[in-house]
């Protein structure tokens, strides 16, 4: 029997919170409810409000209106600290602990056990005792004495769960517990959860990762655009209305269900003269062969031919980043080879890459793209000098005419070359991020999200570039969240759920809806 067949009361009930900051409304009429011995799970796709809801929760962030009642109570939690005193403990998913310091002393940090008094010395042989059943309640027996860095991540994890216990918590929030974690490891956390559920305490599960949800949730809160869109019973939740309902798709689920997800259009003819035309491909630039990395990716292989666009669709955590980040060298594969114009090579780092003729711009513009203090200028030929390395400086002369070429080839529109870039729109930073890997003249360009916060004139003037680049014989991989977007670029298209890639398919073999069922892993 379920929480909400009893009749039972939750024991966090939050409604109309509203958050907004400088130029953006983060959360609007937003709220979920908690029943003790429960697993639910919070979704949504990026930037649908998850992780604010969870700082207003825990107190980091101070709502602008909305009621939070704790066992029938309203709070108001001032921090993170004052959140614990009421019984609120999240785990993330950078356990933010000490490794420096022991097992046990990482449990009980801050209310060390004493032998006479409140400022008597430490008993440490009664804090490792106690330590030590803490974990063997949760089945899990190391040496608590030991440091904390000592032992794996999975490990760690159990370390704060653990010390939530101790505080009592009536409510345990866990922020994306599994993105590092094998499967064995995800294993162990979801025995640890049930028997937490049992024992009637009331969990918050946040995961982009649709089998794990359906493997551990008891009821699901949608959110999207801030916005609580809706609070079902995971058993009554088919994975593709799941998908729809994150993402905002109108897809008729009972007519989805009817057609087979591998059918193709009607007329292939007219669902191909929908997108771009058809573009001769040449011979393979790019080719990976398994490559992986643990807790991050499963093995995938792809190949990128000259002149073509391969598109990865799938949902937020499904492996899309993961993979361009390792074909790029931002982060090193511990599975698998890849091979660039038919030779196997090694990309240990982004320098690599850019070596063997790739370029990535990152889906983070601002953090991991854009240097927003630099001009134009800079962040134009901050790659190609990357390139060059640091002791053979690109000539004044010819960066200037590298930066004035892009900003009238792309319509970057700037007062200057030596405008800053963060005095940019969006659209225009992009454009200057593109400008960057151009002057490299890679072979294969990485796209990640491309057109993602730019207004609509911006996004068509960058993708109308991209297909021409593909046109001109550059490979390009292309990731959005926007599937039509995918659908109507892409020469072929790897879908990827969970980690691992799930079909490839050439333009014209899916659809929306059929792709939906894909990602959902209920078709193809």
């Amino acid at each position: 029997m379920t929480a909400l067949s009893s009749g039972m009361q939750p024991v966090l009930d939050v409604t109309g919170i509203h958050k907004q900051f400088p130029g953006v409304r983060a959360l609007c009429d937003a709220g979920l409810r908690l029943f003790p011995g429960e697993v639910h799970t919070l979704m949504g796709q990026n930037g649908a409000g998850k992780s604010t809801l969870i700082k207003v929760l825990t107190g980091v962030y101070q709502p602008d209106s909305g009621s939070i009642l704790l066992d029938g109570r309203p709070i108001r939690p001032r921090s993170t600290q004052d959140a614990q005193a009421l019984g609120i403990s999240t785990v993330y998913q950078e356990v933010n602990l000490c490794p420096n310091l022991s097992v046990a002393e990482n449990i009980f940090i801050g209310r060390y056990p004493r032998r006479f008094a409140r400022f008597g010395p430490v008993d440490w042989r009664s804090m490792r005792r106690q330590a030590a059943e803490l974990l063997k309640r949760l089945q899990i027996e190391i040496d608590v004495g030991k440091p904390l860095a000592s032992y794996r991540l999975a490990i760690q994890q159990m370390v704060a769960i653990a010390r939530v216990l101790y505080t009592d918590a009536k409510v345990l929030i866990l922020d994306e517990p599994t993105s590092s974690l094998d499967e064995a490891e995800v294993q162990t956390l979801f025995g640890v959860l049930r028997r937490l559920r049992a024992e009637g305490m009331a969990i918050l599960f946040v995961t982009h990762f649709l089998d794990q949800t359906y493997a551990i949730s008891d009821r699901i809160t949608v959110m999207r655009n801030g916005e609580r869109e809706g609070e079902y019973l995971c058993a009554e939740l088919s994975r593709l209305a799941l998908v729809n309902k994150m993402i905002g798709a109108a897809v008729d689920t009972a007519a989805a269900d009817a057609e087979p997800a591998d059918a193709e259009p009607a007329d292939a003819e007219q669902g191909a003269a929908q997108g771009e035309a058809a573009r001769e491909r040449g011979e393979v630039f790019l080719a990976a062969h398994g490559i992986a990395r643990k807790g991050v990716l499963q093995p995938v292989d792809l190949a990128l031919h000259r002149g073509e666009l391969l598109g990865l669709a799938g949902l937020l955590g499904s492996g899309r980043t993961e993979t361009a980040r390792l074909l790029f060298g931002a982060d090193r594969a511990d599975a698998g080879s890849i091979d660039v114009a038919g030779k196997r090579v090694k990309l240990a780092n982004p320098r690599d890459a850019i070596a063997q003729g790739i370029g990535y711009c990152s889906e983070d513009r601002k953090h991991e793209g854009a240097i927003l203090p630099l001009s134009v200028r800079e962040n134009v030929i901050l790659a190609l000098q990357a390139r060059q390395g640091i002791w053979r400086a690109i000539p004044m002369k010819r960066q200037q005419q590298l930066a004035s070429d892009y900003v009238k080839w792309l319509g970057i529109k700037t007062a200057s070359i030596e405008t800053p870039i963060g005095s940019l729109s969006g659209g225009n930073q992009q454009k200057v991020l593109l400008a960057r890997w151009l002057a490299t003249e890679p072979g294969l360009m990485i796209l990640d999200e491309p057109t993602r916060g730019i207004d609509v004139r911006a996004k068509q003037e960058i993708m109308d570039y991209v297909s021409n680049l593909c046109r001109k014989g550059m490979s390009i991989l292309f990731i959005s969240s926007e599937l039509p977007e995918v659908l109507r670029v892409s020469d072929r298209m790897l879908v990827m759920r969970d980690r691992k890639a799930c079909g490839e398919y050439r333009r014209g073999e899916l659809d929306e809806t059929s792709v939906l069922q894909v990602i959902a892993g209920e078709g193809a």
